[in-house]
């Protein structure tokens, strides 16, 4: 079992309003082990001039491991023209993946379900094979504000269908408490198919009824049971990145260095109480 202590990455919507170059440079002194990046922090790295070679330097320069890129949202319900768009901008973040020494690439569903179930897996599988053509692994989130794609036996059920073997199953704490997902069913998905997972907590009352929720809280700041969570994670063996991903307004007004180091600090907390109830740090 692995306490996950090193395992922290930084999920760069938690700083949204931060220039990715301060991002980078708050992560370090925080103490997280990677950074988890996306498709728009590479779009509005182009917007300020730099230019390819010149984002990837960046990057580099940092110090920080890349752990994940997320691609555009939305693939999985899309046809046409903005299908070929979206494999165009998969194909381009696999491309930075591969120069910033990166493996995992990060799909969500987006706002549409057209087409259902049927197209995702099409789509899911289409999108797997552009990743394993670069030698890339690819895990898809299930979101509790989709209208077709919520919960964790969709997600399971989904990758299931496609059965590619670089393809599995990205948890989100935020939806998978928002979804009513018990711990229970979580300890059911066989590890191999659990290949990425983000943490935020959850507001106390009613839920949001935002199909793009930015009420995201600090580890413990909420409604989420993070340390069965967790225990069960490091139980089975989890041994991929935990990346937290909080965006809110009032994360975004705060310093970027107290946010970042808010975090870690709260999940450290949390992982070093889950490890010691199995006997990890006795």
């Amino acid at each position: 079992m692995n306490s996950l202590q090193n395992k922290i990455a930084l999920h760069t919507w938690t700083l949204d309003t931060t220039d990715l170059a301060q991002v980078l440079a708050v992560a370090n002194p925080a103490g997280y082990n990677a950074m988890e990046l996306r498709h728009v922090d590479f779009m509005r790295a182009r917007q300020s001039g730099l230019s390819e070679d010149g984002i990837v330097d960046l990057i580099e320069r940092s110090g920080m491991v890349v752990g994940v890129i997320g691609t555009e949202s939305g693939a999985l319900f899309e046809s046409g023209d903005t299908l070929a768009r979206l494999m165009d901008s998969l194909h381009y973040v696999c491309q930075k993946a591969m120069r910033l020494k990166c493996s995992l690439i990060m799909l969500s569903p987006g706002q549409q379900g057209t087409g259902g179930m049927q197209r995702a897996q099409k789509n899911l599988k289409l999108c797997a094979h552009i990743c394993a053509d670069y030698g890339l692994r690819l895990c898809v989130e299930f979101n509790s504000r989709h209208p077709i794609f919520r919960n964790l036996t969709d997600g399971v059920t989904l990758v299931d269908q496609v059965n590619e073997p670089n393809c599995g199953l990205l948890v989100d704490t935020y939806h998978l408490h928002s979804s009513g997902g018990p711990i229970s069913a979580l300890e059911q998905v066989p590890i191999e198919k659990i290949i990425h997972v983000q943490f935020s907590d959850v507001p106390l009352g009613p839920a949001s009824d935002s199909r793009m929720p930015v009420d995201r809280l600090p580890p413990g700041h909420g409604a989420v049971a993070f340390v069965p969570i967790f225990t069960a994670l490091m139980k089975m063996g989890y041994n991929g990145w935990l990346s937290y991903e909080a965006p809110n307004p009032m994360q975004w007004s705060r310093e970027p260095s107290v946010v970042a180091e808010e975090g870690i600090r709260l999940v450290r907390a949390l992982l070093d109480t889950s490890a010691h109830e199995l006997g990890l740090n006795r």
